[in-house]
C-alpha cells in the first residue's frame, strides 16, 4: 500500500501515536543540490527549541558542522558565526553545493518517547522513502549514516546489516550500486573529540 503523504511540518494526530504522544513530521525539506554525489542521512532533527538555524544538524552542541569545518579549512569554527552561538547556513549551503553533498534523514515521522532529542527515545513511525529520494539524485553513489539510529533505520529500510562505526558496505538499490558508510555520531552524547570524528568522515572523501 502506498504511504499517505505527510504534512510539511509540525505535529500530526495519528492512531500510531504511542501512549498518546503526538507523531512529529519532518520539519525540513530534503537538501538535494544538483549533481550531489553523497547523501548524508541522520536520524531526525532535535526539537525546534534546540535549533540555532533552519537547516540540518541545527543544534549548537552538535559537532557535525565543526567536523566539516575542520575538514574543509582546518578550523572547527569555520562554519560558525563569530560572536554568536549560531552556524552560518549560507556558507554551509555553498560548501555542500560545491562538494556535492546532499542532506536528509532516515525518518519522515517519529514519536519522541521522552520529549527530548535523544535517538534512544526516538520511535520511527514512517521511514524515509529512499527510492524516491535517490531518484532525484541520479549521480549519487554514496550514502552516509551519521550515527547508530540512522544506520539501523537505513539498514532496515534497504535490507542490509549496517556496518560498524567507520565501516562501509556495498549494496544495490533501485538498480544502482551504492557505497554505504556508517559514521560516528556528531552528537556530544558520543564523547569523542571533533578531530577524532573528523578522521572517519575524511575517509568518505578519499
Amino acid at each position: 500500500m502506498k504511504p499517505q503523504p505527510l504534512p510539511p511540518a509540525g505535529d500530526i494526530a495519528s492512531p500510531a501515536a504511542e501512549d498518546g504522544l503526538p507523531v512529529e513530521a519532518h520539519p525540513l525539506p530534503p537538501f538535494l543540490p544538483e549533481g550531489a554525489r553523497i547523501l548524508f542521512l541522520g536520524s531526525f532533527p532535535p526539537p525546534r527549541k534546540r535549533w540555532c538555524m533552519d537547516f540540518f544538524y541545527p543544534n549548537w552542541t552538535n559537532d557535525f558542522w565543526r567536523i566539516w569545518g575542520f575538514l574543509a579549512a582546518g578550523d572547527k569554527d569555520y562554519f560558525t558565526i563569530p560572536g554568536q552561538k549560531r552556524f552560518d547556513r549560507a556558507r554551509i549551503e555553498q560548501f555542500c553545493r560545491q562538494q556535492g553533498l546532499a542532506l536528509y534523514d532516515t525518518a519522515e515521522a517519529v514519536v519522541r518517547l521522552k520529549n527530548n532529542a535523544s535517538d534512544n527515545f526516538l520511535r520511527v513511525v514512517r521511514p524515509t522513502d529512499l527510492a524516491s529520494l535517490l531518484r532525484r539524485l541520479p549521480l549519487c553513489h554514496t550514502l552516509v549514516a551519521t550515527g547508530q539510529k540512522s544506520a539501523e533505520t537505513l539498514g532496515e529500510s534497504l535490507g542490509f546489516e549496517a556496518p560498524g562505526v567507520g565501516g562501509r558496505c556495498e549494496i544495490s538499490f533501485i538498480g544502482r550500486p551504492f557505497t554505504v558508510w556508517r559514521m560516528p555520531s556528531s552528537s556530544r552524547a558520543y564523547p569523542r573529540p571533533v578531530e577524532w570524528k573528523a578522521e572517519f568522515y575524511r575517509k568518505i572523501l578519499e
